[in-house]
C-alpha cells in the first residue's frame, strides 16, 4: 500500500472512531444534561482541573515517545510501564491526603470523597497507556476505535443509570472510573500485551527526555484550557463554569473528530518519514487543505445556529451558553492550523520551541479571561478568539521553519476552503434571516434541521460543481462513490 493510501486508510479509521465517539458523547451528554443541573457539571469540571493536570505528569509523555521512536524493544515498554505505575501511585497518594484541603478551598465537604475516588484512575492509567501506544505505533487504528467506542458505551450508560436513580455528581465520577477499567482490559487484549516490571530506568533515558518535553507541553496546554474554568469558578460561580464548558466543548467537537483524526495519522507518518522533507511538506499542506474543507462548514453552522441548537438540544436552562458558542466558533480555522502544526513539531522533536509558544498563550489566556469578565461570557469568548489567532500563527511559523513551508503555502492550502465557505457564510445568514419570523412558533430543532439541511445541500453542491483545481482528485473520488451508491449504477469501463 502506498504512503498516500496508507495515510488515508489510517485517517479513515481514526475519523470513524472520533466521529462515533463524538456523536455518542454528544447524545449521552444531552441525556445527562437533561438529568443533571449545570452546577453538577461545573463541580466535576473543577475536579478535573486538578486530576487532568496530574494525568499529564503520570503519563510523562513517554507513550508518544514510544510511538515516535524508530526502534523499540519489549524492555522499553516494561521500563515505561514501571515508571508510569510508580508515578501514578504517588499521584494517587498526594490526592488522597490533600483531598480535605481542596474541600476547604472550595468550601464543599463532598470534594474529599469525590477527589479520592476520581484519582483512582491514576492507578489504572498505565494499563491503558502502554497497550494503546503499541496499537498507535503499529497504526492499528481499527482496534483503537473499537476499544474507544465500547469504553464510551460502558462509561456513559453507567453514568446515565446512576443519574436516573439520583446519584448526582457521583454518576459522572463512577461512570468515568468504570470506563477506565474496561479500557485497560480491552486495550491489553487487542495489543496482546501483558504488564512487566523493569527498574532499569537508565535504559529509557532517551524516551524520558522526549517524553518530558511532550508532558511539559501537554501540561501547559491543559492549564491554558482550564485557566478560564478556574477563573470562572472563583469569580462567577459553578453555573458559569458549566455554561462556558458546554459551549467550549461543543465548539471543539468538529476539530476533535476531524482534525484530531488527521493529527494522529500525520504525526506517525511524519515521524516515519523524518528524512524525506518534501514528502513531509506535501502531507502537512494537504492535511490543512482537506481538513479546512471538511471542518469549516460545521463552524459556520455553529455560528448561525448556536441559539436554536442549545435551546432545542439542552433545554431553556442552558440557553445562556449559545452566545459564547457562536463567538467561540470563530476559533475553528485557527484550531486546525494550531493542531496540525503541532503534529509537525512533535514528529520532528521541536517541542522545546513549542513550549515557549504555549507558555505565552497561557499568559494571554489568563489576561483575556480576566479582562473579559466584566462583559460576560460572550465578551470573554471574543477575547479568547484573539488568543487563538495568535497561537495558530505562531505555531505555523515554527512548523514552517521546521519543514520549509511559507506563508504563501498556507494561503494556497486554505484557499479552497475559503472559496467554498465564504459563500456558505452569507447563505446561512440569509437562510436564518428568512426563518427568523417563525422562530417563536417553531421548535428550535426544526429550525436547526431546516437551516442545516439547506446549508449542507448548498455546500455539497458547490464542492461537487465548482472547478477548484486543488480539490479535483478529492471531488472525483466523491463523485465515484456517489455513482457507485446510486441504484442501478454501472462501473465505468
Amino acid at each position: 500500500m502506498s504512503t498516500e493510501k496508507s495515510f488515508r486508510h489510517s485517517v479513515s479509521w481514526l475519523f470513524l472512531g472520533n466521529t462515533g465517539t463524538q456523536l455518542l458523547t454528544f447524545v449521552f451528554g444531552i441525556v445527562l444534561a437533561r438529568l443533571l443541573a449545570p452546577e453538577v457539571f461545573g463541580l466535576l469540571v473543577t475536579i478535573q482541573i486538578f486530576t487532568g493536570l496530574a494525568g499529564f505528569v503520570s503519563g510523562g509523555g513517554m507513550g508518544q515517545a514510544l510511538v515516535r521512536a524508530k526502534d523499540v524493544t519489549q524492555r522499553d515498554f516494561n521500563v515505561v510501564f514501571t515508571l508510569q505505575l510508580l508515578i501514578g501511585c504517588c499521584i494517587y497518594a498526594v490526592f488522597f491526603f490533600s483531598a480535605p484541603l481542596f474541600a476547604r478551598w472550595y468550601e464543599f465537604p463532598l470534594y474529599t470523597d469525590l477527589l479520592r475516588v476520581s484519582a483512582l484512575t491514576f492507578i489504572t492509567r498505565p494499563l491503558v497507556n502502554l497497550p494503546n501506544s503499541i496499537l498507535h505505533r503499529n497504526m492499528r487504528f481499527k482496534a483503537q476505535t473499537t476499544v474507544r467506542i465500547i469504553t464510551l458505551l460502558v462509561s456513559s450508560t453507567t453514568s446515565i443509570g446512576l443519574a436516573i436513580i439520583g446519584w448526582g455528581v457521583w454518576s459522572l465520577v463512577l461512570g468515568g472510573l468504570s470506563g477506565s477499567i474496561v479500557s485497560a482490559v480491552l486495550f491489553s487484549l487487542f495489543a496482546r500485551w501483558r504488564p512487566g516490571l523493569d527498574f532499569g530506568f537508565r535504559h529509557g533515558l532517551d524516551l524520558a527526555r522526549y517524553g518530558f518535553l511532550v508532558s511539559a507541553n501537554d501540561i501547559v496546554i491543559y492549564i491554558r484550557q482550564q485557566t478560564t474554568n478556574f477563573i470562572l469558578g472563583r469569580t462567577l460561580g459553578m453555573t458559569s463554569v458549566g455554561l462556558f464548558n458546554k459551549s467550549d466543548s461543543l465548539m471543539r467537537m468538529p476539530n476533535s473528530f476531524i482534525t484530531g483524526s488527521v493529527y494522529q495519522a500525520l504525526f506517525r507518518a511524519l515521524a516515519k518519514h523524518q528524512d524525506e522533507p518534501a514528502k513531509g511538506r506535501s502531507m502537512f499542506l494537504s492535511a490543512i487543505r482537506l481538513v479546512c474543507v471538511y471542518t469549516l462548514p460545521f463552524y459556520i453552522m455553529l455560528f448561525w445556529l448556536a441559539h436554536p441548537l442549545i435551546e432545542g438540544v439542552y433545554g431553556p436552562r442552558w440557553v445562556d451558553a449559545a452566545a459564547p458558542l457562536a463567538m467561540l466558533s470563530l476559533c475553528g480555522p485557527f484550531l486546525i492550523i494550531e493542531n496540525l502544526s503541532g503534529a509537525v513539531l512533535a514528529a520532528h522533536n521541536w517541542l522545546q520551541r513549542e513550549l515557549y509558544v504555549q507558555c505565552a498563550v497561557l499568559a494571554l489566556t489568563a489576561i483575556a479571561t480576566l479582562s473579559g469578565l466584566s462583559g460576560g461570557l460572550e465578551w470573554m469568548s471574543a477575547m479568547l478568539v484573539l488568543v487563538s489567532i495568535y497561537c495558530a500563527m505562531h505555531m505555523y511559523l515554527l512548523a514552517s521553519r521546521c519543514i520549509g513551508t511559507g506563508w504563501r503555502d498556507l494561503a494556497r492550502a486554505i484557499t479552497p476552503a475559503a472559496m467554498l465557505n465564504g459563500p456558505l457564510f452569507f447563505a446561512m445568514w440569509a437562510i436564518t434571516a428568512l426563518l427568523a419570523p417563525y422562530a417563536s412558533t417553531t421548535h428550535p430543532l426544526l429550525i436547526v434541521l431546516m437551516a442545516g439541511s439547506a446549508g449542507a445541500l448548498l455546500y455539497t453542491s458547490a464542492f461537487l460543481v465548482l472547478p477548484i483545481k486543488s480539490l479535483a482528485s478529492e471531488r472525483d473520488r466523491w463523485k465515484a462513490l456517489l455513482r457507485a451508491a446510486l441504484p442501478g449504477a454501472r462501473p465505468e469501463a
